[in-house]
């Protein structure tokens, strides 16, 4: 892995970046609404504004590159993300933070495509599987140490959004000054959505509720915290927590992926996501509460590799390009979704009714994989794909590539071509 970083260091230094500004906007939004006033369901629309941005952007920008290549969308866009880092503090008010909110979700979306095509076209076949790896670590890593700056400033002052502007302006130069010319891109023709739900009927539905609990968790967590009375540094240990568990927990789970059903790893996981979130729920103690983010995030964001590798283990060769594009446009509409449909159950409940919102949507995760079990034979494990950890904002770049390097080792028309 030490070779990988030497060959990518620059790369995974300006995703670095990129990913403590945005970490550390999603969490100070939250905080300095409710600084501002804003009422619980309009939060919820601003913090889905961003998915719905990121979901329109995932779409367009492989055309924008094509059309006016690679450099120039990842400096436009970028220039575009730090000045409405700024703006967030010059105009507080909800309508403009949705209408920006919509923007910088459009821009990350177009950033990572960019960024992340580049960096698969550093890795080789050999070493794409351990580059996905350092990236997923890299990302993470970004997110808890943003939670820390977050203490740097006054959330109701404009320090902290100069700072997250500055990171994410800093983030594009290592990766400008570095990258060799900018790689070919082919948009792959997107497989149709019914034949995509035919091949994996539980990495679909899973991956679109999956989207939910992600958007819960990442734009919604800092909006809770100011709900129930945490103090900014209480808000960022618990957000911290939540992406802390994210990381720890991928390897282990994944391990286990390869050499099991993986359906029957998917219904436990979500499972005891169900009952961690029920936790949460009836529980007042800082202390219990932090112990519940780091299981959820731990369960959480494994599931989302887990289905995609649920995914790819159904899907022929030839349509695993196109299934990337179809698997993020529902983890899109999920994610759009659950800000809003949790905005409402926050208001009727309360604060619990956040962790009740991710408790429901595992469970119906969950029963819906009991109900597949009984539907459809398991794949044998030697025509398993490994199991490849990634965060749920990888683009369609890193789907295609996850996709490549989990494919198993077999003969030329194999098993994982055939057995469907």
């Amino acid at each position: 892995m030490l070779k990988v970083f030497a060959a990518s260091w620059a790369l995974l230094l300006g995703m670095m970046l990129l990913m403590l500004g945005n970490g550390i906007q999603g969490t100070l939004l939250g905080i300095r609404g409710s600084i501002e006033g804003f009422a619980t369901w309009q939060m919820s629309v601003v913090m889905s504004a961003y998915f719905a941005g990121f979901l329109i952007g995932s779409q367009l920008a492989p055309r924008m590159i094509q059309r006016v290549g690679h450099v120039r969308v990842f400096a436009a866009l970028g220039s575009m993300i730090s000045a409405v880092l700024v703006l967030y503090a010059a105009a507080p008010d909800w309508i403009v933070w949705t209408v920006l909110r919509v923007v910088i979700g459009f821009c990350f979306a177009g950033v990572y495509v960019t960024a992340e095509s580049w960096l698969n076209n550093a890795a080789t076949n050999e070493t794409r599987g351990q580059t996905l790896s350092l990236y997923m670590i890299v990302q993470m890593v970004g997110i808890i140490s943003a939670q820390g700056l977050l203490n740097l400033a006054d959330p109701g002052g404009y320090e902290l959004f100069v700072i997250s502007s500055v990171l994410v302006s800093l983030a594009f130069t290592p990766i400008l000054l570095s990258v060799s010319p900018a790689p070919g891109f082919a948009s792959a023709k997107s497989m149709e959505l019914i034949k995509l739900f035919r091949s994996s009927p539980l990495g679909c539905v899973g991956i679109f509720l999956m989207g939910g609990i992600y958007s819960a968790l990442f734009g919604m967590a800092a909006v809770w915290g100011t709900l129930v009375g945490l103090s900014v540094l209480e808000i960022s240990i618990f957000v911290a927590a939540i992406y802390l568990g994210g990381l720890l927990f991928q390897y282990p789970i994944g391990m286990m992926s390869d050499r099991m059903d993986r359906r029957q790893l998917i219904i436990a996981v979500a499972g005891l996501c169900m009952l961690s979130a029920l936790l949460g729920s009836l529980m007042q103690s800082f202390a219990i509460l932090l112990g519940v983010a780091f299981l959820i995030g731990g369960l959480a964001n494994p599931l989302y590799s887990l289905l995609l590798a649920h995914t790819n283990d159904f899907l022929h060769a030839e349509d695993m390009a196109g299934a990337s594009g179809g698997l993020l446009f529902m983890n899109g509409v999920g994610a759009v979704a659950g800000p809003l449909v949790l905005g409402s159950m926050m208001g009727l409940l309360g604060p619990p009714g956040f962790f009740v919102f991710i408790a429901i949507l595992s469970a119906l995760l969950g029963g819906y994989g009991l109900w597949r079990m009984t539907r459809r034979a398991a794949p044998e494990l030697s025509e398993q794909g490994s199991y490849t950890p990634l965060t749920p904002s990888a683009s369609a770049a890193t789907l295609d590539a996850a996709f490549e390097a989990a494919q198993p080792d077999e003969p030329e028309g194999g098993a994982h071509a055939t057995a469907r």
